[in-house]
This record gives C-alpha cells, sequence and structure tokens, in this order.
C-alpha cells in the first residue's frame, strides 16, 4: 500500500499566486512567501486579503501558494486529495519551501515578472493565479532581494525549520500564531497509527474526516533532534517576530514564550481579544480589527527590516 500511495500521491504540484506590489519592477523591495498551516490552504480565509494589503505596504512580492500535500486539489477550495493530505509530512514542506524559494531565485522568474510589469499598467496589485511546480528551475545565481517567510500556525513551523537550516537564504521569519511543538497528534491518534497504520483527523470547519498515514509519525519520530524548534532557536541567526492572538490556541502563547526565551532577539507581538485566525472566517467575510492589527504589526516590521538592509 505504501508504495503504491508513493506512486499515485508521489508527484508534486505547488500551485500558488503572486500579488505584485504598485509601482513598477523598480519599486519592488523583495519577495514574501505565506505559509498555510494544516488543514489550510492559500485561499483560506484571510490569506488573499492579508496577501494584497502586504504587497500594497511593503512593496514585496507576495506568493502565496499550497503545499504539495496538503489535500487541496486543483479546484484550490476543497479537500479533494486526501490521499495526500494522509501522508503530508514536515519533511515533504521543507522540500515544497526549498522548491519555490529556487522557483523566486530562477531566472525565468524574474523574467515573467518583469513581462507581467511591462505588459501591465498597474494601479493595484496584480494576482496571477496558479504557478505550478512544472514551472520550476534550478537557481542559476541568488537574487539580491532580500526574502522572508510568513508562517500561519503549522506553516509557522515550516518557517523557522527552513530558516534554522538555511538562515543564509532568508531576511526574516514572522510567524502568525505558529506552532512551535510539532508533535500536535493525540496519544490516541498515535496509538492508531501505530497498530492499524491509519488514523483521522476532523476539519472542524466542514466536518469531514481526514485520512492520517502512519508516515506522518514516522517522520516526527526520524527527526525529532532536527524539529525540536525551541530548543534549536538559542542558535538562530535571522530576525523573527512573532505575532499573536490573547486568545490562541491552548498551548501556542506557552510556546511563543518559551522561545522568546531561548532567542531574546525575537519580538512578540499579543493581538487583544484575537483568536487562532484573528476573527477571521472562511469563506472570508471581511477583514476583522485583529486581523488589520496583525498585517499592520507585519508590514511594519518588513519595512523596518528592509531599511535596516540599506543601513
Amino acid at each position: 500500500m505504501g508504495n503504491r500511495k508513493e506512486k499515485l500521491y508521489g508527484s508534486r504540484v505547488v500551485r500558488g499566486t503572486l500579488h505584485l506590489p504598485p509601482g513598477g519592477a523598480k519599486a519592488v523591495q523583495g519577495t514574501l512567501l505565506i505559509c498555510h498551516g494544516f488543514k489550510g490552504f492559500k485561499d483560506w480565509g484571510f490569506f488573499p486579503f492579508a496577501a494584497e494589503q502586504l504587497a500594497i505596504l511593503t512593496n514585496l512580492n507576495v506568493i502565496r501558494f499550497n503545499f504539495s500535500h496538503n489535500g487541496v486539489g486543483a479546484d484550490m477550495g476543497s479537500f479533494s486529495e486526501p490521499e495526500r493530505f494522509a501522508v503530508n509530512t514536515y519533511e515533504r514542506e521543507q522540500e515544497d519551501l526549498a522548491a519555490v524559494m529556487a522557483l523566486v531565485h530562477s531566472e525565468a522568474f524574474m523574467q515573467w515578472k518583469e513581462q507581467l510589469y511591462a505588459s501591465l499598467a498597474l494601479s493595484d496589485p496584480i494576482r496571477i493565479p496558479s504557478f505550478d511546480s512544472r514551472m520550476l528551475v534550478q537557481a542559476d545565481h541568488l537574487s539580491n532581494k532580500p526574502i522572508y517567510i510568513l508562517g500561519h500556525s503549522r506553516g509557522g513551523a515550516t518557517a523557522l525549520l527552513y530558516a534554522l537550516h538555511n538562515s543564509e537564504r532568508i531576511a526574516g521569519i514572522l510567524t502568525w500564531n505558529g506552532v512551535t511543538n510539532v508533535d500536535l497528534f493525540s496519544n490516541e491518534q498515535k496509538e492508531s497509527l501505530r497498530t492499524t497504520g491509519r488514523s483521522q483527523v476532523i476539519n472542524a470547519r466542514t466536518g469531514e474526516a481526514l485520512p492520517l498515514d502512519a508516515v506522518v509519525l514516522e517522520d516526527l519520530e526520524r527527526n525529532v533532534e532536527r524539529y525540536q524548534i525551541i530548543e534549536r532557536m538559542s542558535t538562530a541567526q535571522f530576525p523573527l517576530i512573532m505575532v499573536q492572538g490573547s486568545n490562541d490556541l491552548p498551548g501556542f502563547c506557552e510556546g511563543s514564550s518559551r522561545l522568546q526565551q531561548q532567542y531574546k532577539e525575537a519580538e512578540w507581538v499579543i493581538i487583544d481579544e484575537a483568536g487562532h485566525t484573528f476573527q477571521a472566517v472562511h469563506p472570508f467575510q471581511g477583514t476583522t480589527r485583529q486581523l488589520n492589527e496583525a498585517i499592520e504589526h507585519s508590514a511594519l516590521w518588513l519595512k523596518k527590516q528592509l531599511q535596516l538592509r540599506h543601513t
């Protein structure tokens, strides 16, 4: 079964949306990548709005994308590929993120963006849907423009893990209600994964049961030391801001506090009366005070980081 699944679900497509800031190619300061969380996807709730606002406020190209095994297929809005979700691991997400980084650094991608700017009279950010992994080419040089990564929830852990291994390739990390302890499975889920090879997790929004395969637990157990984010932050060498709701999920605020104790340079911003999604919902019903504050703090931090690069 495992080999058959690898054949069926081993191929990768990384679908994404690029937000170009107004002002033309010469005004672009760099790139921001946005990583969604567990049971998340690039078009969920606040992601399109937040990406558009951050492009406007920072003059960064902003890319939000779906991890290849997040379970959301070509329709972009439903978990139509549950068997991919079942085998999604942090290791796979690290590989996907590395592929997107290669895309951003590639000459082909830079030329593509220049053509977009040349052909469009920009007054607002332009959303270009659906680049995918078939566009990816090996980077033949490193861009001199900085690349930042913003991760929400589990995406925050994915961003931090990437930065801990590739600090020279990124200019800074932002987490929104980020995960610091990657092992969030219950004892019952683990027991089921060990004894039957399969468990499930309920999507609270839709009520659907999404499958989990033993490979997700094997990934955590095989990479125990690599995935100890809090312990490893004492050697971190990258700028970091953690934006968190005061009413975030249990244990998440405690994890951020422990992380900051390990890495004093990290900034930690608490949004009053904000939950895990800053009171935003899916389908998106409009912005909220809490979401606006998260965007504003993030934009200010990014602009400060950009200014520091020029001093």
